[in-house]
C-alpha cells in the first residue's frame, strides 16, 4: 500500500506589528517541543533512550520514547495557517509557524501581536503535566527525562529570553518525594511554576483527597510555587462516543469547574495555606455561579455549618469560599458575558491568557481582543487583569514603562 503525501500548509504572510495599548501578560500559551530538545541533556548511559523525532512515510513528524510513537497533532500549533481546518492529523514542524517550536520566533511573534510575556505549557511529547514521562516503564529513564525537560525550559527556552517568558516546570508524579525534590530543585534555579494534574485520579494516581501529594504540595508552598491546572491534562468531559469532537472544546469551562471543585473540597488550600493554584483555560463565567453555590449550602447545613457535606468533619475550620477565594486564580481568554462579574470572581484573582500556537488563540490580534473585552472596566482593573495580577503571582519583570 502507498502512502499519500500531505499536502503542504499554506501560511498568511507576517501580520503587521500590533498597536501597543496594554502591557500584556499570558499566563496561558503552548511551546511545542522541538526535536533535538534532549540531546547532552541526559546521564550517558540514557541518552539513547531519550525522546526522539521520527519521520513517517508520509512526511509526519512522531516522538519516539519508551517503545511508543508519539504523533504530533497538526491541530496543536495552527496561528499562521492560512487554512486552520487543513491540518486535523498527523503533522510535521514545517506544518506550524516557526513561533510555535522556536524561541526567537517565538518572541518575535510576541512582539507582533504585542505580547510583554508568556508563561507555556507543555505539549506533545510529555502531555501537559509531565504525566507521558512518569508513565515512563524504567522510573529511572522517566525521572532523568523530567529533569533533562526542566533543564531545557529554564536554560534553552525561558533563559534566552528570562524577562519575556516565565518558567514553568512539571514534576515526577509516580513518587511524590521524588516530584517535592524535583520542584525544590527547580525553585531554587528560578522556576516560578508547576503543571499539575487537574484530577489525578483519571490518570491512575490516588486522589487528592488521599494525601498522597502531600510532598509535593508542601513543596508548592514553601517554595512558593504556584501550582498551575490546564483544562484537559487528565483528560476531557465524558460525552457519548458519538458526539463530534467540538462537544469536548465546549465543555472546558465544565472541566475546570470539575477540577476546581475537587481541589478546593480536597482540603489541600487549607493545610497548605500559601498555595497559589492557577486553573487555565477553563474562563471565569462559571466562577461565580460556584460561589453562590457555596454560600447556598452553608446556609442550607444546618447552623451554618459543612459538617454534613464533609467539609468541618475533616477538620476544615475555615469558610471553603474563603479559600476559593484566597487561594484561587483564574485566566480570562473570552468571557464577554461574564466579565461584568469581575467583582464576584475577585479582580485581583483574573489573569489573561492568549493560547497561542492553539485554535483557540487570539493572537496576532490579542490586543484589539482584550481592548473589546474588557470596554468598561476602569484603568486600575485593566491594568490588573492584563499584566499586574500575573507580574504578582509569578514575580515576572515589567518592563520600564507599562500600559495603560
Amino acid at each position: 500500500m502507498t502512502t499519500s503525501a500531505r499536502k503542504p500548509v499554506e501560511f498568511l504572510p507576517d501580520p503587521e506589528p500590533r498597536e501597543v495599548k496594554y502591557t500584556l501578560i499570558s499566563v496561558d500559551d503552548h511551546l511545542v517541543e522541538p526535536p533535538g530538545m534532549f540531546e547532552g541533556k541526559l546521564p550517558a548511559k540514557f541518552q539513547d533512550l531519550a525522546p526522539r523525532i521520527v519521520r513517517q512515510d508520509d512526511g509526519s513528524e512522531q516522538w519516539f520514547y519508551d517503545g511508543n510513537l508519539i504523533p504530533m497533532e497538526g491541530s496543536n500549533a495552527v496561528v499562521g495557517q492560512a487554512d486552520r481546518q487543513q491540518i486535523l492529523g498527523p503533522a510535521a514542524f514545517e506544518d506550524m509557524r516557526k513561533g510555535s517550536w522556536d524561541v526567537h520566533e517565538r518572541v518575535r511573534d510576541m512582539d507582533l501581536g504585542g505580547i510583554w510575556a508568556q508563561l507555556n505549557f507543555p505539549s506533545i511529547v510529555s502531555g501537559f503535566c509531565g504525566r507521558i514521562f512518569s508513565n515512563t516503564s524504567d522510573p529511572e529513564l522517566g525521572l532523568w527525562t523530567t529533569r533533562a525537560w526542566n533543564d531545557w525550559m529554564l536554560e534553552d527556552w525561558c533563559g534566552a529570553y528570562p524577562d519575556r517568558l516565565i518558567p514553568l516546570g512539571i514534576t515526577w508524579l509516580a513518587d511524590p518525594e521524588w516530584g517535592a525534590a524535583e520542584i525544590r530543585r527547580n525553585a531554587e534555579r528560578g522556576f516560578k511554576a508547576v503543571s499539575l494534574p487537574e484530577r489525578p485520579h483519571k490518570i491512575g494516581y490516588p486522589s487528592l483527597h488521599s494525601g498522597y501529594w502531600d510532598p509535593i504540595l508542601q513543596a508548592c508552598d514553601e517554595t512558593d510555587t504556584v501550582i498551575c491546572l490546564h483544562v484537559g491534562s487528565t483528560g476531557l468531559v465524558e460525552v457519548a462516543k458519538d458526539a463530534p469532537p467540538g462537544s469536548t472544546t465546549v465543555l472546558f469551562p465544565a472541566l475546570s469547574l470539575e477540577s476546581f471543585v475537587d481541589w478546593l473540597w480536597s482540603g489541600v488550600a487549607v493545610r497548605f495555606p500559601n498555595l497559589k493554584i492557577m486553573m487555565a483555560e477553563g474562563g471565569i463565567g462559571w466562577v461565580p455561579m460556584v460561589f453562590d453555590r457555596l454560600e447556598y449550602l452553608f446556609d442550607h447545613a444546618g447552623g451554618h455549618s459543612y459538617g454534613i457535606w464533609g467539609w468541618n468533619s475533616r477538620g476544615y475550620n475555615m469558610d471553603p469560599i474563603e479559600v476559593a477565594q484566597r487561594n484561587f486564580y483564574f485566566c480570562l481568554l473570552d468571557d464577554p458575558s461574564t466579565i461584568i462579574c469581575r467583582d464576584r470572581v475577585g479582580i485581583d484573582k483574573i489573569l489573561a491568557e492568549v493560547d497561542y500556537p492553539h485554535a483557540d488563540s487570539t493572537w496576532p490580534d490579542s490586543q484589539v481582543h482584550f481592548e473589546k473585552l474588557l470596554t468598561g472596566l476602569s484603568a486600575d482593573e485593566i491594568r490588573k487583569v492584563t499584566h499586574l495580577n500575573a507580574a504578582k503571582l509569578f514575580r515576572h519583570p515589567l518592563p520600564p514603562v507599562t500600559l495603560p
